[in-house]
């Protein structure tokens, strides 16, 4: 193990999925962790300190920094601009660094554009609330609100498509279930379609990599363009699985024609339209050039699959949001038999 500069750090969250990978390598680089939440959302892991409280709660805030200093916070659970303003400032005095996961969200030209750290972010305001912009501009008020209201450095990454061990959304977990139960699999476009994804132990490891070196600013970071493929994603869930899945690629325009969403019908599918042009071209270059380090897609598809057998079989459906993920079995026999039906007539 690599010697680190012993820390204290504070993490908001931390029992459920990126929160958790932050602490896992923390505490394996011989960090002091406390962590923050309202105990609902996930166990909390062994070894660290726990505070029991909601972030929107002001008495909350001020208990959790009142007598305490961290060195670094860290802060994966921030949603909207007001209460991480708040938060922001409640710990202003109380820790050197503040860094921000936010997402790729945060810049107005994504999913249509290339975005790197430098392409114009959303205007949305420090104070934001909910109701006040779109969704997807959130992300740009919470980074503003960090910039504006913490009395420290301010560190913010910009991830894209997160995945790995105790994924909360089900993208991945998804396509490794499917694949699972074999047959013929429904998949979308073109095996070589590029896909971004990031390991949420990579994100951990260079937050922290970078908070160890006093960094500030911003950086962006997902895979490599064009390092991995859907086909590669695929493949490498019917390889850990043991599955004899055979996948079928059905054009998108058949998909959209039968009113398959795009992204969440089939998880990750970013139609080849100007719309989503950007989705995987996003640059992580300044990050890789400070010592951004991806594991190998097979390694994180292969602990997610280990990690979901002893978890075993989610509670509900996967969803982002409040959008289910997947496509239901029979929905998709449906569209493969109509497919399949398609191509016959047109080589008859």
């Amino acid at each position: 193990m690599a010697d680190h500069q012993h820390m204290r750090i504070l993490i908001l969250g931390g029992s459920v999925f990126l929160g958790r990978a932050f602490v896992t390598e923390a505490q394996r680089r011989g960090h002091e962790v406390t962590i923050f939440n309202r105990g609902r959302s996930g166990t909390d892991p062994e070894g660290v300190e726990v505070v029991r409280g909601d972030r929107e709660v002001a008495d909350d805030l001020r208990r959790l920094a009142e007598g305490h200093t961290w060195d670094a916070v860290v802060d994966t659970s921030g949603m909207h601009p007001r209460v991480v303003g708040e938060s922001a400032r409640a710990l202003s005095g109380h820790a050197g660094a503040y860094l921000f996961v936010s997402s790729f969200h945060a810049y107005e030209g994504w999913p249509a554009e290339a975005v790197s750290e430098t392409s114009p972010r959303h205007a949305c305001a420090s104070d934001a609330a909910p109701d006040d912009v779109a969704y997807n501009a959130l992300k740009a008020g919470c980074e503003r609100a960090v910039e504006e209201s913490f009395a420290g450095d301010a560190l913010i990454l910009n991830p894209g498509v997160i995945v790995g061990p105790h994924e909360s959304t089900g993208r991945l977990l998804w396509w490794l279930e499917r694949m699972a139960r074999g047959g013929q699999v429904l998949a979308p476009g073109r095996a070589d379609q590029s896909v971004q994804v990031i390991d949420a132990r990579d994100i951990a490891a260079f937050g922290l990599d970078q908070l160890e070196v006093k960094a500030t600013g911003r950086f962006l970071v997902t895979g490599p363009v064009g390092a991995t493929s859907f086909g590669d994603l695929l493949a490498g869930c019917a390889e850990v699985t043991g599955s004899d899945a055979e996948v079928v690629w059905v054009d998108e325009t058949f998909l959209l024609d039968k009113e398959v969403a795009v992204w969440t019908g089939l998880p990750l599918w970013a139609v080849d339209q100007p719309g989503m042009a950007g989705t995987w071209l996003a640059s992580s270059d300044k990050a890789l050039a400070a010592g951004l380090r991806c594991r190998p897609l097979a390694e994180t598809v292969r602990d997610t699959w280990q990690w979901l057998q002893h978890r075993g079989p989610s509670a509900g459906p996967y969803k982002q949001g409040t959008t289910l993920l997947g496509l239901e079995p029979e929905q998709e026999q449906r569209l493969l038999a109509e497919w399949g039906a398609r191509r016959g007539s047109e080589s008859a």
